[in-house]
């Protein structure tokens, strides 16, 4: 097993090379630095650097936790994903590069009017607070298992050091810094799980890729579900929630967006968005693959899964058997550079976005003189941070799930509106009766809740699951045909 200390000197490495990029990179201390990156990204960096921001410390921990439960069923959503991302290159990219966005809820605000811009950009914030905090709480309560509950250093001390590192390396620079971390984090994400993946076939005495036609493999590999369309995960329910996950989570989602708008061209960003998709989706199967292996290994070696306040938690069972040393020191080492890798990639641009979002939707920064604009976004830059650490606390007392289930069923709910308001504004001529679209938007909610929480039995068997995501996007298109204006 490694030391508490060890590992806690690694990630202190690891933050001074972020800290030293950020100090390269963020030399030009202003807004359009911090917001835009000047315009100037190269477009296979924000490629290859975007995988780590999606991916981030869920897929790197969750999706191979989650494979001991559904098997590879997860990937018939990441298919789906491939779809959505050719939507947002070809549909909303050209949207937003032709109207020059900073916040690409703006358009909103061209489109309808003042509270379609707030709503939407509400609606986002809330979106990603949630999502970066699971992503963040991942991450925390590892961190929290395997170094600070030996000091007896409570949780809230990890989570208030985890983001008080983040914002160190991102308050001067914003998106530019992220666009060059996001690519060493990736890298080494990507290490992480090829070595990982590596050693534990040796030691399980597979040689190549032998184990992928192995009988304990063939446990896990099972990827289709077309036999009951009542399933949860049933194929054509899991690659449509796949599609508007993508198309939500990503295209319309300040955070991911705000790094392709740093592009040079249209042309340059519709080429990451593409080239980031493939990559993408063949990391993605690769942890699949990592997580077989890593229940394969615990069941040989007869390793239980780590437990959580008393309670079995199989998102810690890839940490478990990385840092108990049984693999050799190099996979302790990548495992928590991945780990760490993945994590910030995700929650540095977060905070980012999230700044950027209330300084240009809610607090309307261009109206004001230079000299406060710098300081609007500083202060925002750290009110962030706060609410980050709340939320992050919050969830180890209320989540109940596998993080990456808890996060896309979240996101059915808060991205629904976005995915109502961006159809109705691209696929119709209609104008809206502006005040009225917040009603429109919390009944959708309403709705969607209450069928969410319908129980099985009531509906004949059928399970509901990512489809929600859609089904709130239309109730909203639905709302937003009634308050249209003649």
């Amino acid at each position: 097993m490694f030391s508490p200390g060890f590992i806690l000197l690694l990630i202190l490495a690891y933050f001074i090379v972020l800290i030293s990029i950020s100090y390269f990179t963020s030399r030009k201390d202003d807004n359009l630095t911090f917001f835009k990156a000047n315009n100037s990204s190269p477009w296979y960096l924000v490629a290859f650097g975007m995988v780590g921001a999606s991916l981030s410390g869920v897929t790197f921990i969750s999706v191979p936790g989650w494979v001991g439960d559904s098997g590879f069923t997860y990937f018939q959503v990441v298919i789906g994903y491939l779809a959505g991302y050719f939507i947002v290159a070809f549909v909303l990219l050209p949207i937003y590069y032709k109207q020059n966005l900073t916040s690409i809820y703006e358009y909103l605000a061209e489109r309808f009017g003042p509270k379609s811009h707030k709503i939407g950009a509400f609606s986002f914030f809330i979106s990603r607070i949630l999502g970066a905090s699971f992503r963040l709480f991942l991450v925390a309560i590892v961190m929290q298992q395997f170094i600070f509950d030996t000091w007896n250093v409570p949780f809230e001390i990890t989570v208030i050091i985890s983001i008080f590192l983040i914002w160190v390396y991102t308050h001067r620079g914003g998106i530019k810094t992220i666009v060059w971390t996001d690519t060493l984090q990736t890298l080494l994400m990507i290490l992480a799980v090829i070595f990982s993946l590596f050693f534990i076939t040796q030691s399980l005495g597979f040689e190549g890729l032998e184990f992928l036609n192995s009988d304990e493999m063939k446990k896990y590999t099972h990827i289709f579900v077309m036999d009951d369309f009542l399933a949860r995960n049933h194929f054509v329910k899991s690659f449509l929630g796949g599609v508007f996950i993508t198309i939500c989570m990503t295209g319309l989602d300040q955070d991911m967006m705000q790094k392709n708008l740093t592009c040079r061209s249209l042309k340059d960003a519709q080429k990451n968005m593409v080239v980031f998709s493939f990559v993408m989706v063949f990391v993605t199967f690769l942890f699949l693959l990592l997580g077989a292996l890593i229940f394969i290994y615990a069941e040989k070696n007869q390793i239980a899964i780590p437990l959580l306040d008393g309670t079995p938690k199989t998102d810690l069972l890839f940490p478990e058997i990385a840092l108990s040393g049984s693999l050799g020191i190099t996979v302790g080492v990548v495992f928590i550079l991945g780990l760490i890798a993945a994590a910030y990639s995700s929650a540095d641009s977060a905070l980012t976005s999230l700044t950027t979002s209330f300084c240009v939707d809610f607090v309307k920064m261009d109206k004001h003189s230079e000299s406060d604009q710098k300081k609007i976004r500083k202060r925002t830059h750290i009110g962030m941070s706060l609410i980050l650490i709340i939320v992050v606390i919050a969830f180890k007392h209320i989540l109940d799930r596998n993080v990456i289930d808890g996060l896309l069923t979240a996101a059915s709910y808060t991205y629904g509106p976005l995915l109502g308001l961006f159809a109705f504004g691209i696929f119709t001529p209609y104008k809206v009766q502006d005040a009225k679209v917040v009603w429109v938007v919390l009944a959708s909610i309403g709705l969607i809740f209450l069928i969410g929480n319908l129980p099985k039995a009531l509906l004949g068997g059928y399970e509901i699951g990512y489809e929600l995501l859609p089904l709130n996007g239309l109730i909203t298109f639905l709302g937003l045909i009634l308050i249209r204006r003649k």
